[in-house]
């Protein structure tokens, strides 16, 4: 007798399945670099410090090389040592010896990466290096590796079971020497006391770049040129004709009798005490009906910092004041957006 046929399995059973397989994934790549930290914190702390020491030391350029996915790794570890203060670059090691050693120069630090430590063209390229006086800190899985005997300094990712479920394809081991190139880079910017202006300078594009921009940079109502401020003892209709008929802000700045921010009105607050006091609002004086003692922002203050004030407290404006209290300016949350640093839908 033919026995029944086997039952296929449901589609939701098959879906627990895929997305179990793509967690546990994750988690491998994520155990990978877990085990390489409590080396770098434990066994392999001397071996760490010392490649610290070396990079900070450089003088020059960091060539930092790799064959395969290795290589790939090895150019994001050159763009992150880039932005953080540690001058470097990518360099295929067949290139290398194809005329590109000449890019390098006496002070120039080699960072050769390579999880088994045997590939025959970075192993060719370090014993080269050796021979030239470039010093070299090697990355492979273990100290007794080729590529380990051929550096000043090594640092051991370890054994590490890949992500693919054949151990073949280079997943988790290439995680964990991406964390270790980084953590690098982190440790010798953070020994060269590299601090937000010299990333600032570094990152002058993108959101990036405009987060770390001072607020006074970016103002666009800026008291006694694009904005007035008004007496907290003023009505409120002196204080509307203080705005004008040309572009004005969101919102009225108010200060006491020393000219130090004491409030704001803005336009939100405008329509709720018209529809509370109708035509009775326009004599009632500012501090009676302003928002007193409003969030605001230091000269010092970087855009991102007004990116975090929207976010926490849900504010269209932040008043910018000085040392003294007096204000500057205003920062508007369109100006924010204009400048792609926040995204009111999200």
């Amino acid at each position: 007798m033919t026995g029944s046929p086997k039952a296929e399995p449901s589609q939701a059973a098959t879906e627990r399945e895929e997305t179990a397989f793509i967690s546990e994934a994750m988690l491998a790549e994520a155990e990978a670099v877990r085990r390489t930290a409590a080396r770098a914190a434990g066994e392999d702390a001397q071996h760490w410090r010392n490649a610290v020491t070396l990079l900070d030391a450089c003088t020059g350029h960091v060539m930092v090389s790799g064959m395969g996915k290795s290589g790939l790794v090895g150019a994001k570890i050159a763009a992150t040592m880039s932005s953080l203060g540690l001058p470097a670059h990518f360099m295929h090691p067949s290139e290398a010896v194809h005329g590109d050693l000449g890019r390098l120069r006496s002070g120039d630090v080699a960072v050769l990466i390579s999880y088994s430590g045997g590939t025959e063209e970075l192993v060719n390229l370090a014993a080269i290096l050796r021979t030239d006086g470039i010093r070299r800190v090697g990355i492979s899985c273990n100290h007794q590796s080729h590529l380990a005997r051929l550096c000043d300094v090594h640092l051991a990712i370890g054994d590490v079971v890949e992500a693919c479920p054949l151990n073949l394809a280079p997943t988790a081991s290439t995680t964990a020497m991406l964390a270790m190139g980084d953590a690098l880079a982190l440790a010798v910017s953070r020994r060269r006391n590299f601090a937000a202006d010299d990333f600032h300078r570094r990152h002058p594009g993108g959101s990036l770049g405009a987060g770390l921009k001072s607020v006074t940079e970016v103002l666009r109502f800026r008291v006694g040129d694009t904005l007035s401020t008004v007496r907290e003892d003023c009505t409120v209709a002196d204080a509307l004709r203080t705005t004008g008929d040309g572009r004005r802000a969101g919102a009225l700045v108010v200060v006491d009798q020393d000219g130090r921010l004491s409030g704001i009105f803005t336009d939100g607050d405008l329509r709720r005490r018209v529809n509370e006091l109708g035509a009775a609002l326009l004599t009632k004086k500012v501090s009676e009906v302003m928002t007193a003692r409003p969030s605001s922002l230091s000269s010092d203050a970087l855009v991102r910092d007004a990116v975090q004030l929207v976010r926490e407290r849900r504010l269209d404006e932040i008043p910018v004041v000085d040392a003294h209290g007096r204000p500057l300016g205003l920062i508007d949350v369109q100006d924010l957006v204009s400048m792609k640093v926040i995204d009111l839908d999200s």
